[in-house]
């Protein structure tokens, strides 16, 4: 999950070559570790690069993000991406040292996320207090934290009060929180632990369940629902591209899905396109608004699976483009997915503020998207070599 704990390379060779991303078979030989393509490390840079754009207040260069062409966005992607990584990570640490080890390397990178929210919160806090911007202020969610301080501080310490953008982590938290005995049941059951997450996904759809945020309102990404998403990309790891015996990737499968994307890319250009939109039936409005962020609408969970399946089928799993180019920024950042967007949530914000107070010009607009995925990028690359560096020499006392 927004972790790293998937980018230590896992002791694997590319020995798979059907269109799944990964696969083991629970009860044939389980002590083989499972391998792990680039697609996901891919996946996950350029969804943060494409969850930076979209955090730009208007940005025209967000029309570049997922977020215009269908129901879901980089959300979706990065949230399943990293329930395919952690239960690889994960699996391989079981493998090697037991269920001892993968709890208390949970109960770390849950740590590591906590401790890294917090930071960002008060990082936050401090360049809106240097801007001296209400209006900044109030956009990123902090005017209560300057004004409340030790309240605010008090409900961020138990993940109830998050400035804008920072919502994803308390999430995550909580995803690695759980995700041992998440793991335990993937193996063991695969598909009834997916239905038993499918089953609270829908009783959520159904009665709204979700958990309270101070000062008002509730969880923005509702644990309740995304847990879905994240259960089914640790899935996805474990029993690969076949569900209940039959293959998930195949033609009919893939035709279906391929159909809904157009549909998705239709209704939402209506959005902003006023003569296509008044092609589009009213009775289709009626069924399928509101398409909701907060608790995974399902149209949202269709569209990003009609994705999936579509990259599982015609992306090789390490094709030699991705090791080229921009792609390999895009690597650089999903290997380091943790630091790569808590960086992004600070600079979206830098961005938003140029913008508003300086200039907004189309050339403003390319300059701070620009420069802003080069920071990402430069980053994620100097963290890289850091710790390859650190991993050369004996630790100290």
């Amino acid at each position: 999950m927004l972790s790293d704990c998937s980018t230590g390379r896992l002791n694997g060779r590319n020995v798979h070559r059907n269109p799944a991303f990964l696969t083991v078979h629970p009860g044939k030989d389980d002590s083989v570790p499972l391998d792990r393509d680039l697609r996901l490390d891919v996946c996950r840079g350029l969804a943060l690069w494409c969850i930076f754009l979209d955090h730009i207040p208007n940005n025209v260069f967000s029309w570049l993000t997922l977020r215009h062409y269908g129901f879901s966005d980089a959300t979706e992607v990065f949230m399943f991406v990293s329930g395919v990584t952690c239960a690889l990570s994960y699996s391989d640490v079981r493998r090697r040292d037991g269920w001892a080890s993968v709890f208390a390397h949970t109960l770390l990178r849950s740590w590591e996320i906590y401790a890294a929210f917090l930071i960002l919160t008060v990082t936050l806090a401090v360049v809106v207090y240097g801007s001296g911007s209400d209006q900044m202020a109030d956009q990123a969610n902090v005017k209560i934290l300057l004004q409340k301080p030790g309240a605010a501080l008090a409900h961020a310490a138990i993940l109830m009060y998050r400035p804008v953008n920072t919502d994803v982590l308390p999430t995550f938290v909580l995803f690695h929180l759980s995700f041992a005995p998440v793991l335990w049941g993937i193996l063991k059951f695969p598909n009834a632990s997916l239905l038993i997450s499918a089953f609270i996904y829908a009783l959520v759809q159904s009665y709204d369940w979700n958990l309270p945020e101070w000062p008002v309102n509730q969880w923005y990404f509702n644990p309740l629902a995304w847990q879905f998403l994240v259960v089914l990309g640790a899935w996805w790891a474990i029993r690969g591209y076949r569900m209940f015996g039959q293959e998930i990737v195949s033609w009919p499968v893939v035709v279906t899905a391929i159909a809904y994307l157009g549909l998705s890319l239709v209704i939402t250009l209506s959005w902003e396109i006023e003569p296509l939109a008044a092609a589009i039936p009213s009775y289709i409005a009626r069924v399928i608004y509101p398409i909701d962020k907060t608790d995974l609408d399902p149209l949202r969970l269709l569209h990003f699976l009609a994705i999936a399946v579509v990259v599982a089928r015609y992306v090789p799993p390490n094709w030699q483009r991705f090791g080229r180019g921009g792609l390999k920024g895009a690597i650089r950042c999903g290997e380091r997915s943790l630091e790569t967007y808590c960086a992004a949530v600070v600079l979206s914000l830098l961005a938003g503020w140029y913008l508003t107070e300086v200039s907004n010009g189309i050339a403003s607009q390319f300059v701070v998207s620009a420069a802003g995925i080069a920071v990402l990028v430069l980053l994620a690359t100097c963290m890289t070599w850091i710790s390859k560096r650190s991993r050369q020499h004996p630790k100290l006392l």
